[in-house]
């Protein structure tokens, strides 16, 4: 994505150690899982929502960079606390040892905390308020803390855990499992595409159609990476394969079977792209995206 250069020189200025010696090692530790590589799928959308409604690229990229930026880092700190050994229990990451694996659980849990605490300092501080409408960056900060909590990551993540066993097995419906993933997944997809929207100036049909989208997408995003669990190698996928079957986790193919899971993928990303039909040729990014989610190698 053409975009990771410059998505990555902001992201490691969020992690520069802001009163050494004392927090190098937060920062370290920080900067180990953001900069540890990824696809950036949720500053992308994020950007490229924004351009479909600014005047221009240079100033949706001025207005949705540090939101953009934002979602990345807690997208980031998702992946450190879904890892944990009282959780997924996963020590590889993209390729490399988990935070946790690599600096103890103890300073995985802090460094996440404060890649969360500073992704909302960073969409305060550095919008323009010059540029963008403080009502509009009030509205973006609480977009983004509403799908980290109870209705967001942390409320999917729960019920994931009442699934797999570790508060209790119980039995899993389709319903269930789109719960989980309306919630654990898309949410921060759908927070990354109507904030880019909001900051480029849509109205509100403009994000509500933005949103169905990004629900639809946040779906079939989970179901590639079910499918991928179950097809792809660790080397390909950069983490453990086949550690949802181990687990015993309810999946997609678990429930749909394999070429149910797969034409599921396909019904969710054709649905959504029905959302972007009002809006022509400037949805051609949002477009490529929802078609490189569904055929994505890891």
């Amino acid at each position: 994505m053409s975009k990771q250069p410059v998505l990555n020189a902001m992201l490691l200025e969020t992690v520069v150690s802001r009163d050494p010696p004392n927090t190098d090692l937060v920062s370290e530790c920080m900067e180990y899982s953001l900069m540890a590589g990824g696809k950036r799928v949720r500053p992308v959308l994020c950007l490229a929502a924004a351009e479909m409604f600014a005047a221009s690229k240079e100033e949706a990229e001025e207005a949705a960079l540090p939101t953009a930026i934002a979602l990345e880092m807690i997208h980031t700190m998702s992946l450190m606390h879904d890892d944990l050994p009282s959780m997924d229990n996963d020590d590889l990451r993209r390729g490399k040892p988990t935070s946790h694996v690599k600096y103890g659980e103890d300073l995985a849990i802090l460094a996440g905390d404060g890649l969360l605490s500073t992704s909302f300092q960073w969409i305060a501080e550095k919008t323009p308020q010059d540029k963008v409408d403080p009502s509009k960056i009030l509205d973006v900060i609480a977009r983004v803390s509403g799908c980290v909590g109870a209705k967001g990551l942390v409320g999917g993540q729960v019920l994931d855990l009442l699934c797999e066993g570790k508060r209790g097995k119980r039995d899993v419906t389709v319903d269930d499992l789109k719960w989980i993933h309306t919630h654990k997944t898309a949410a921060l997809l759908v927070a990354s595409v109507a904030c880019g929207a909001i900051l480029g100036g849509a109205n509100e049909e403009e994000v509500e159609a933005c949103e169905k989208f990004a629900l639809n997408i946040g779906l079939a995003f989970q179901v590639a990476d079910d499918i991928l669990d179950v097809t792809g190698t660790t080397e390909d996928l950069g983490k453990t394969a086949a550690k949802d079957l181990d687990a015993d986790k309810t999946t997609y193919p678990k429930l749909l079977g394999l070429d149910g899971a797969r034409a599921e993928a396909v019904r969710l990303t054709e649905e959504a792209k029905g959302f972007m039909e009002p809006f022509g040729d400037r949805a051609i990014p949002l477009l490529a995206l929802a078609d490189y989610i569904i055929d994505r190698k890891n």
